[in-house]
C-alpha cells in the first residue's frame, strides 16, 4: 500500500471508529449472529489476487460487524469488562506503525525502558511492595502460569527444568500440590495441567459466607497432604473472584504461606485497579506476604486488551525459570540491561507499555480514580434495588462492582418455590433480556444455585445505563407474569 493510499484509509478508518464509539450504544450488545452465519458468508478459498481496499472495507461493514458482540457498549454488564479508552486506541494504533519485537532491550530500547517505568508508576499506584519487579503479560492465565512455574522451580532448585518431572517422581518427596480457593479462576487449574502439577493435585480449598478462601480449611490441608507424604508448593488466592468479586484475605493466607514455605501468589485480575482508590486498598493488605501478584489493566483500567500487570518478588527466580539463551540471541549488553524475553513464556512480545503508558499520562491518578469510583457507587445502587424489590435477591455480598443476585417472586398460591425451579426461572429471564439486546448479561452458580452477574465496568458506563438495565430486567415477561401472578 503506497503512503497515499494509506493515509486515505488511515483518515477514514480514524472517523469509523469515532463514529462507531459515539454510536455503540445503539447497537443490540449481543450479536445477533447464528452459529456459521458468519463463516457462511465468507469464501472457503483464499483470493488469488489482491482486492481494493473499498470492497474489504465494505465486507467489513455487512459481514464482520454483525458478528461483533459489543464489549464498549455501555449496557455491556457480561463477564468482566474488557474495557477501552481513546488514548489506549491511538498507542495501539502507534504500536502497530512501529511494528516493534520487544523481546530484548536491544530490539527497541524504549520498549524495554517504558515497560520499567510503566510497571513501576503501577507499583506505586497500588502502593506494592518495593522489592515487586513488575512484567507486562498478556493475559492474567499467562501470569499465573508463570507463577506456577516460579513456583515448582524454586521448590525444585530448578530440577524439573534440568530432568524433568521423572527426577522429581522418582525421588521420595511426594507431588507437589497447588491450594486454591474453590472460586478461582479455572486459569489455576489450567495453569497447574501445563505446568505438570496435575488436576488432581490441586487442591480447593473451601470458602466462608462471603466465597472467601478460608484459611483454616487450608492449613488442615497443607498438614493433611504433608502427613501423607505430598509436597505443598503453591498458595493461589484470589482478590476478586470470578462469580462474586470474593476478596480472599491475604494477610492469613500469607503467614501459612511463610509459615510452610509455599510460594505466595495473589490474583487480582479484576479487582486490583480498585486498590488505585485510597478507601479501597485494603483489599490488598497483606500483598507483602506474596511472592507474585497480578491484575489487568485490560479490565478494568481503560487500556484495551491485552494488557496484564505481573508483578514478582524474585526477578532472579522468575528470569532463572524462563531463561534459555541461544547464541543468536546473545548482546553485548545482556548484563547491563532488562531482556524481557526472560521474564516469561513468549519470546516475541507486543510493545503493550505505549498504550499504558498513554492511559496512565492522558487520565492521571485522578481521573482513573473517578471512573473507579463511579463504578464502584453504581454498584452499590443497583445492589440497594436489588435489596428493596420483593421479585429478586442478592446471592452474594458486593464487595467490588459486581452483583450476583437472582429473580425470586413471592411464594405463588402459597406454595414455596424449590431450587430447580428458581434456576429455570431465571435461565429464561438471562434469555429474555439477552435476546432484546439492550443489556448482556451472564450468569454463574454459587453454592450450586444459579444466578445472574451484572458487572459494571465498561469506560462510558454511567447511571442511566445502569437504570435501563434494572428496566429491562424487570420489565422481562418472566417478573411481569410473576407480577400479575401467574406463575
Amino acid at each position: 500500500m503506497d503512503p497515499g493510499s494509506f493515509r486515505r484509509y488511515g483518515h477514514q478508518l480514524v472517523d469509523w471508529v469515532a463514529h462507531y464509539l459515539e454510536q455503540v450504544h445503539k447497537f443490540p450488545v449481543l450479536s445477533p449472529a447464528s452459529p456459521g452465519e458468519i463463516r457462511n458468508k465468507l469464501p472457503g478459498h483464499p483470493p488469488e489476487k489482491g482486492e481494493e481496499m473499498e470492497q474489504i472495507l465494505a465486507d467489513f461493514q455487512q459481514i464482520v460487524l454483525p458478528g461483533i458482540t459489543h464489549w464498549n457498549h455501555p449496557r455491556f454488564f457480561a463477564y468482566f469488562p474488557a474495557n477501552n479508552s481513546g488514548p489506549s486506541i491511538l498507542a495501539e494504533l502507534l504500536t502497530a506503525g512501529l511494528g516493534v519485537n520487544a523481546m530484548l532491550w536491544q530490539t527497541s530500547p524504549a520498549a524495554t525502558e517504558l515497560e520499567e517505568v510503566v510497571m513501576e508508576w503501577l507499583r506505586q499506584m497500588l502502593v506494592l511492595p518495593q522489592d515487586f519487579r513488575g512484567v507486562i503479560q498478556d493475559t492474567a492465565s499467562t501470569a499465573t502460569l508463570c507463577a506456577l512455574l516460579c513456583a515448582r522451580e524454586r521448590i525444585s532448585q530448578f530440577q524439573i527444568n534440568r530432568e524433568g518431572f521423572s527426577a522429581w517422581s522418582g525421588s521420595e518427596k511426594g507431588a507437589l500440590r497447588v491450594y486454591a480457593s474453590s472460586e478461582a479462576h479455572s486459569s489455576v487449574e489450567k495453569g497447574a495441567r501445563i505446568a505438570g502439577f496435575g488436576s488432581q493435585n490441586l487442591v480447593p480449598v473451601s470458602v466462608d459466607s462471603s466465597f472467601a478462601l478460608d484459611p483454616e480449611d487450608l492449613e488442615r490441608h497443607i498438614l493433611e497432604d504433608r502427613q501423607r507424604g505430598f509436597t505443598p508448593c503453591c498458595i493461589v488466592a484470589t482478590v476478586g473472584t470470578t462469580s462474586s468479586t470474593a476478596l480472599d484475605p491475604l494477610e492469613p493466607v500469607g503467614d501459612i504461606a511463610q509459615r510452610y514455605g509455599l510460594w505466595f501468589h495473589v490474583d487480582a485480575a479484576l479487582a486490583g485497579s480498585a486498590a488505585l482508590l485510597p478507601e479501597m486498598r485494603w483489599i490488598l493488605n497483606g500483598i507483602e506476604r506474596a511472592d507474585s501478584f497480578v491484575f489487568n489493566p485490560h479490565k478494568w483500567l481503560f487500556t484495551n486488551f491485552d494488557c496484564s500487570a505481573f508483578f514478582c518478588r524474585h526477578p532472579q527466580i522468575l528470569s532463572s525459570t524462563f531463561s534459555i539463551l541461544p547464541e543468536y540471541l546473545k548482546t553485548d549488553l545482556d548484563r547491563q540491561v532488562t531482556n524481557f524475553r526472560d521474564w516469561g513464556i513468549q519470546l516475541g512480545r507486543r510493545f503493550r507499555a505505549l498504550k499504558l503508558w498513554f492511559v496512565l499520562r492522558y487520565y492521571g491518578v485522578e481521573g482513573l480514580q473517578a471512573r473507579l469510583r463511579r463504578h464502584l457507587s453504581l454498584a452499590q445502587e443497583f445492589r440497594t434495588w436489588v435489596e428493596q424489590s420483593p421479585f429478586f435477591e442478592l446471592m452474594a455480598p458486593v464487595p467490588l462492582n459486581t452483583i450476583c443476585f437472582r429473580f425470586h417472586p413471592p411464594k405463588p398460591w402459597g406454595r414455596k418455590m424449590g431450587e430447580e425451579e428458581l434456576d429455570r426461572l431465571n435461565k429464561e429471564l438471562l434469555d429474555q433480556v439477552n435476546r432484546a439486546g439492550k443489556i448482556f448479561l451472564t450468569h454463574t452458580r454459587l453454592r450450586g444455585r444459579y444466578c445472574l452477574r451484572l458487572c459494571i465496568g465498561q469506560t462510558e458506563t454511567r447511571r442511566e445505563h445502569v437504570e435501563e438495565a434494572w428496566k429491562e430486567l424487570c420489565g422481562a415477561p418472566v417478573v411481569r407474569d410473576a407480577e400479575r401472578g401467574i406463575h
